[in-house]
C-alpha cells in the first residue's frame, strides 16, 4: 500500500541490513512481534493476493465483454471516488463501532461487490457497483493502519511495516504468474474456454481469495489503545491549525504527479493486450516481472537518494518515468514495449518514496496527519478525474499521441518540482 512507502524498507535501527538475509528468524525473533501482528499478516496476504490479481485482470475482462477505454476509465474514476468519499464516514464509524467489527464488514463486502461486478454487465450497474466496491476497500485502508499500529510497538513498528510492504508486492507478483499459468493449466486438463471465460473463472477465485482473509480476522484480538490515545483530555482553548506555506505548493504538485500515473497506469495492460497482442499468459508474467522489479527500485531508493539528493533523486526519478512513457509511445517492437513498461514500472515506483519523504520531513510532527489526509485526499479526487479523461482521450486520439501528452506532463512536473529549488523559487525543500 502507498502509505506504507514512506518507511524505509530495512529497520533503521539494525546495525546492518544485511543481518536479515544473514538470519531472518534471529532477526525476526528480536523484533519480538506480537501473534495478533502475525494473524493480522495472514488476512492481509490473502487480501494482496487477490485484489491485486483482481484489479489487473478487471480492465481486460472488461475488453473482452466489449467495452472501451471510455468505460474502463469511468469505472476506475467512480471507484476511487467511493474511496474518496467513504474516507471520513468510515474514520468515524472506525470509532463508534471499533477496528475489528468494521474491517469484518469490509472483507465480507468487497469479495461479494467484486464478483457481483463479474456477472452485472451493463454500464450504469457498473459504475453504480464500482462506487461502492470504493467505499468498501476505503474502510479497509482506513483502519489498516491503526490496526498495525495497535498489533505494534514503537520499537518494532518500521519492521513490521517493512515486513508487510515487502510481502504484498511478492504476493502481488505471485498472483501474476498464477493469472499467467491458469490458461495452460486448463488447456493441459483438456478444458477448451474462450478468453472472457478463463479472465472470468480467475477474477471470482481471486475474490474467494480475498474472501479467505475474514477467517483469520475473526481470530484476530486487537489490544487495547494506548492510554494516551484512548482519552484526550478536553482543552476548552480552540487551537488555530495554521497550513504550513510547503503543503500550498506541494500538495497541488503532488496531486498532480499522482494524476499524471493514474492517466496511464490502470490501462497499461490493456494497451500492451491490445497495441501489441501480448495474450494473457504473457501478460501475467509482465505483471509479476514489474511487481519484482518495483521491489528492486524501491530497495535501491535509499542509495539513489544518498547520491543525488531527495529534491534531485525524486526529479530524476520523474523524468525517468516521462522518458520511459514517451518512448513507449513510438514502440513498435513488443519486447521492445515490454522493455520500456518494466522501465516505467521501476522509475515512477522509485519516486514515491522520495515524495512520502519530503512530505513528512518538512511539516512538524503535529502536522503530519493533517499534511498526510490533505495530500491523500488530492491525490484521489484528481486522480479519479484523470482516469475517467484518459479513457475518453484514448478511445478518441489512440494510445501514442496521448501518452505523448501525459509524458510531457509528467516532464512539467518533474519541472516543476525542480522549481522549488531554483533561485527565485519557494526554496522550502531541500536536498
Amino acid at each position: 500500500m502507498e502509505q506504507l512507502l514512506e518507511h524505509d524498507p530495512v529497520d533503521a535501527g539494525d546495525t546492518s541490513g544485511i543481518s536479515i538475509w544473514r538470519g531472518p528468524s534471529t532477526w525476526l525473533l528480536k523484533k519480538k512481534l506480537c501473534r495478533g501482528f502475525w494473524v493480522f499478516f495472514a488476512v492481509e496476504c490473502f487480501v494482496d493476493f487477490g485484489f491485486s490479481l483482481y484489479f489487473f485482470l478487471f480492465n481486460l475482462y472488461l475488453v473482452d465483454c466489449h467495452f472501451n477505454e471510455r468505460t474502463i476509465g469511468l469505472v476506475g474514476g467512480v471507484l476511487t471516488f467511493g474511496s474518496v468519499a467513504g474516507t471520513l464516514p468510515a474514520g468515524w464509524l472506525a470509532r463508534k463501532v471499533g477496528l475489528r467489527p468494521l474491517q469484518v464488514c469490509s472483507m465480507i463486502a468487497a469479495p461479494l461487490l467484486g464478483v457481483t461486478r463479474v456477472f452485472v454487465l451493463r454500464e450504469p450497474a457498473q459504475v453504480a457497483l464500482a462506487f461502492l466496491s470504493g467505499l468498501a476497500l476505503c474502510i479497509w485502508a482506513v483502519c489498516y493502519l491503526p490496526t498495525l499500529a495497535r498489533l505494534t510497538t514503537s520499537e518494532n513498528r518500521a519492521s513490521a511495516f517493512s515486513i508487510i510492504f515487502s510481502v504484498g508486492i511478492a504476493v502481488s507478483a505471485l498472483g501474476g504468474l498464477v493469472c499467467g499459468s491458469v490458461p495452460h493449466l486448463l488447456r493441459t486438463a483438456g478444458y477448451t474456454l474462450e478468453a472472457a471465460d478463463v479472465k472470468r473463472l480467475i477474477l471470482i477465485g481471486s475474490c474467494v481469495i480475498a474472501g479467505i482473509g475474514v477467517f483469520p480476522l475473526l481470530r484476530l484480538r486487537l489490544p487495547p489503545p494506548e492510554e494516551s490515545e484512548a482519552q484526550t483530555p478536553y482543552k476548552s482553548e480552540k487551537k488555530v491549525w495554521k497550513i504550513n506555506p510547503f503543503l500550498l505548493g506541494f500538495v497541488p504538485l503532488m496531486a498532480l504527479w499522482t494524476a499524471t500515473l493514474a492517466s496511464f497506469t490502470p490501462f497499461a495492460n490493456v494497451y500492451l493486450t491490445r497495441d501489441f497482442h501480448i495474450s494473457l499468459s504473457q501478460i501475467g508474467f509482465i505483471f509479476s516481472a514489474a511487481h519484482v522489479i518495483q521491489l528492486c527500485a524501491t530497495l535501491m531508493t535509499p542509495v539513489v537518494f544518498r547520491r543525488l539528493g531527495l529534491l534531485n533523486g525524486i526529479v530524476a526519478t520523474q523524468v525517468a518515468t516521462a522518458v520511459t512513457m514517451g518512448l513507449l509511445a513510438g514502440a513498435h517492437n513488443r519486447g521492445l514495449a515490454v522493455a520500456l513498461y518494466l522501465g516505467f514500472s521501476a522509475a515512477q515506483w522509485m519516486s514515491t518514496p522520495g515524495l512520502y519523504n519530503m512530505l513528512m520531513s518538512r511539516v512538524t510532527d503535529e502536522e503530519r496527519s493533517s499534511a498526510s489526509a490533505m495530500t491523500m485526499f488530492s491525490n484521489a479526487l484528481l486522480q479519479s478525474c484523470a482516469m475517467a479523461g484518459a479513457g475518453i482521450l484514448f478511445v478518441r486520439f489512440g494510445y501514442p499521441r496521448v501518452l505523448v501528452g501525459i509524458a510531457g506532463m509528467a516532464l512539467i512536473a518533474a519541472l516543476l518540482f525542480k522549481s522549488f529549488d531554483m533561485p527565485g523559487g519557494r526554496k522550502s525543500v531541500a536536498n
